[in-house]
């Protein structure tokens, strides 16, 4: 073995932090990390495409609380990157990005391919630096991993030069440093106690911390003891269990929905994890005087909407048990809210029988529902079906339905489908897409069928970018720009070496999904969706009376 390179300690300091797979593309400035890896524990994942690669690494950050690691080449490598990169940012996923570089010697004047990418990536990271002396290497991937993993997790980005990853280093990897948790003050917790024992109608909004902080029983019993409702966030989903009676679903879309009526009155929001990102609080509290108390890893974010009575800043799971200790919530009445939970039921049920074609977005989500066991995974791209999925697709348990919703970034779908069934290789995973999210990022269905991961997509089919139709038509009477052709979809399955299924009637789609999850290969479902319910659902919503 010959002497020690910048490359060689880098990877050395990746297996020192537990990375699994390296998600990316080689390209002639990574050729030294490309050298170092081949003899290394950590699988190398070669992509189709830098954007699959970021996106596999924001999931795999997002599904494990690890840093997912991508790798690209300098320029449009880097460049192709930075959209999964940003998704992970402000999603909260921990993500390590690393990109090949020109050498320091060529930086100085115009080189082919050259972009200072530690002021591109500024803007999508929590931090990130390029190494310009070896011997910083160690500190510098330590340093990376402990940021990215901190809450709130995020993305962070390492800038490699050839002629750096060349050089040869002594060192060796850091030792990783134990976090200790932080818990809450007694003082926040008497008074959050106190404000909460004098409520009338309070209502839990739960965001994607809680599942971060693995606050998910904690929360249950919290609500359960308390007997106070509970609505999560689209990233939110299986915090407390669906089928719970103090569980109200979903809040998030633009439109009123009966959950907008409970925040109308409730007399005190408890939020607990929640991430202003998710969903503004302008939407659920405009005036601003609901009182808020603020349960979380780190102090509430500034906005006018959002000004906390009480912060409880800590662990989510501690703090949410010891103010429970503390309440007294003896002789209060049935929370209003509970009233809409029959309602709610009553409009997810309405569709389960539906044989209308092609099919109603509820009805896909409904079946899917169905044929899914309560840890398999859903993982939404970004259109109009996410919408569908947000509202109508409910989970007994966390990280269950993934939904990109703090950067929204069209085409995750399919790459996260392969991060999940590479963390979860025993449950069946679905990439639920519309067709334009599908021709963003299905090349990589050739990355599944190589590295072994079979997964379902389910393609809600309309042949146009139909969430931007809806947009089009309540805000300006008609739509614009949003037609386009697709292929055949189950010839492109096929001539690809996976199965592809076209779904015919309402009636084909169970026994299709059914069919679909039990192959050893990658799967494709061509399901043509009626979007009219868009429009029929904004007609609606725009008549909702609150009557509690």
């Amino acid at each position: 073995m010959g002497e020690q390179n910048t490359a060689d300690l880098l990877v050395q300091c990746l297996e020192n932090e537990g990375v699994e797979y390296v998600f990316g593309l080689p390209g002639e400035e990574n050729l030294h990390v490309l050298e170092a890896l081949k003899d290394s524990s950590i699988q190398f994942i070669t992509t189709r495409h830098e954007q699959g690669a970021a996106f596999m690494a924001d999931v795999y950050g997002r599904l494990t609380g690890k840093a997912g690691v991508c790798l690209s080449t300098l320029g449009p490598g880097a460049t192709n990157l930075m959209t999964g990169v940003a998704d992970a940012n402000l999603d909260g996923a921990p993500l390590v990005a690393i990109t090949g570089q020109v050498g320091t010697d060529r930086m100085h004047i115009e080189s082919h391919q050259y972009l200072d990418l530690v002021s591109m990536f500024d803007p999508v990271t929590k931090w990130n630096t390029q190494i310009v002396r070896p011997s910083n290497t160690a500190e510098i991937i330590r340093k990376a991993f402990k940021l990215a993993q901190s809450e709130k997790p995020g993305a962070v980005h390492i800038d490699l030069p050839e002629n750096i990853a060349a050089m040869p280093v002594e060192g060796i990897s850091l030792t990783r440093d134990s976090r200790e948790k932080i818990y809450a003050s007694f003082r926040s917790c008497n008074l959050a106690a106190s404000v909460i024992s004098k409520a009338k109608n309070p209502i839990i909004l739960v965001g994607n911390g809680a599942i971060r902080a693995h606050a998910s029983e904690a929360l249950t019993e919290f609500a359960t003891r308390l007997n106070i409702p509970v609505v999560n966030t689209f990233m939110g989903k299986g915090v407390i269990p669906y089928t719970h009676p103090l569980a109200l679903w979903t809040i998030g879309l633009q439109q009123r929905d009966h959950i907008t009526c409970a925040f109308e009155q409730a007399d005190l929001v408890i939020s607990v994890g929640y991430d202003l990102i998710e969903y503004s609080p302008k939407k659920w509290n405009p005036e601003g005087n609901t009182p808020i108390i603020h349960i979380g890893a780190t102090p509430s974010e500034i906005d006018s909407s959002y000004i906390p009575k009480v912060e409880v800043v800590g662990d989510i799971a501690d703090a949410l048990i010891e103010i429970m200790k503390r309440c007294d919530r003896t002789g209060k009445p049935q929370p209003a809210a509970v009233e809409l939970r029959e309602e709610i039921r009553q409009d997810y049920e309405q569709y389960a029988n539906d044989d209308g074609f092609p099919i109603k977005p509820q009805k896909i989500i409904y079946d899917l529902r169905q044929v899914m066991g309560p840890e398999d995974i859903a993982i939404s791209d970004v259109g109009a079906h996410k919408m569908w999925m947000a509202r109508h697709y409910h989970c007994d348990t966390p990280n269950t339905c993934l939904i990109s919703n703090g950067f929204a970034a069209m085409g995750i779908a399919i790459p996260g489908a392969l991060a999940a069934k590479l963390v979860h290789p025993d449950k069946h995973v679905v990439a639920v897409t519309g067709d334009g999210g599908f021709m963003m990022n299905c090349q990589e269905l050739e990355t599944a069928l190589r590295v072994g991961t079979p997964f379902v997509t389910l393609i809600f089919n309309d042949n146009g970018y139909g969430l931007i139709e809806w947009k089009q038509i309540n805000q300006f009477g008609e739509p614009a720009f949003i037609r386009f052709g697709n292929p055949d979809f189950v010839k492109f399955a096929e001539s690809m070496g996976l199965k592809g299924y076209r779904v015919k009637s309402a009636a084909d789609l169970i026994p299709t999904l059914q069919e679909a999850l039990a192959q050893d290969v990658p799967t494709v479902i061509d399901c043509p969706v009626d979007y009219e319910e868009n429009l029929r659902f904004s007609k609606k919503a725009g008549g909702l009376d609150c009557k509690i």
